[in-house]
């Protein structure tokens, strides 16, 4: 049973809880997100794999989730990416946003979230249980799809990207 870290809207710890149940109860939990580019400026995108538990299929961030109880949110960023994209980079924090946003079959995504940003050139070697598909694209054609087919892209993705965009176009 996994379990995530419960914080307040200052991201001090206030308990654990079984990561199902802080969905199921729009808990606010701790989580990070992962933004790899490339040399060129473009951004790794991932499509989430058609077993996740929720957002199925999506096109995403480079990677995302949750530190375990104890677990440094920095290390849970480079465990995550090796597991779910197979390769190790440097990662640097970008900044931190607190969201809140309904998905399918009742859940709820409530995290404060920890974005780190990171450099890479080569392929990478997916899990396939976690990924079905990967890509690099530039910002600029990223913001043209989600205008065309916010569908196929996560809540927390379309919430996240106009900041993202803001800090590299600076």
């Amino acid at each position: 049973m996994e379990k995530v870290v419960l914080v307040n809207e200052k991201d001090e710890e206030i308990g654990t809880i079984e990561k199902m149940q802080a969905h199921e109860k729009a808990l606010l939990h701790r989580a990070f997100s992962v933004f790899v580019f490339n040399s060129l400026g473009k951004l790794l995108l991932q499509k989430r794999a058609l077993s996740k538990y929720h957002s199925p299929g999506l096109w995403t961030n480079t990677c995302c989730s949750h530190p375990r109880p104890g677990e440094k949110t920095i290390d849970a960023a480079n465990r995550r990416l090796k597991e779910e994209m197979g390769f190790e980079t440097g990662l640097e924090f970008a900044f931190s946003f607190v969201y809140k946003a309904e998905m399918e079959n009742g859940l709820t995504e409530h995290e404060f979230d920890h974005v780190y940003f990171g450099l890479h050139d080569d392929m990478p070697a997916i899990n396939t249980e976690e990924v079905s598909e990967w890509k690099y694209e530039s910002l600029e054609e990223i913001a043209k799809d989600i205008k065309l087919h916010p569908e196929n892209y996560t809540a927390w993705f379309k919430i996240v990207f106009n900041k993202i965009v803001a800090l590299k176009s600076t």
